[in-house]
């Protein structure tokens, strides 16, 4: 099976640029991770345990994971551009 090690995106929103990254923190430590950075600060972060992805996935294992990856960066870069994504730094 193909497994994507993580996305990436850049996203201008009210004059800045962030970047979005969503990786696989692996099987050991059992999270998925969203960063957003501006100006190379980690500025918001999102961390899902695989369990709650699993639970959440229409597919298991590993799927479920990749599955939970996609999910999780298209929700942060919705958030993003909506300007619903909260922290402080954003505004």
């Amino acid at each position: 099976m193909n497994i994507e090690p993580g996305f990436n995106s850049d996203i201008i929103f009210q004059g800045k640029t962030y970047h979005v990254q969503t990786e696989d923190w692996g099987d050991e430590k059992g999270f998925v991770v969203t960063r957003v950075f501006q100006s190379g600060t980690v500025v918001v972060s999102v961390k899902t345990h695989y369990l709650s992805l699993e639970n959440q996935s229409p597919v298991s294992g590993r799927k479920a994971v990749q599955w939970g990856m996609r999910e999780q960066h298209q929700k942060v870069l919705d958030q993003l551009v909506s300007g619903t994504l909260a922290h402080t730094s954003l505004k």
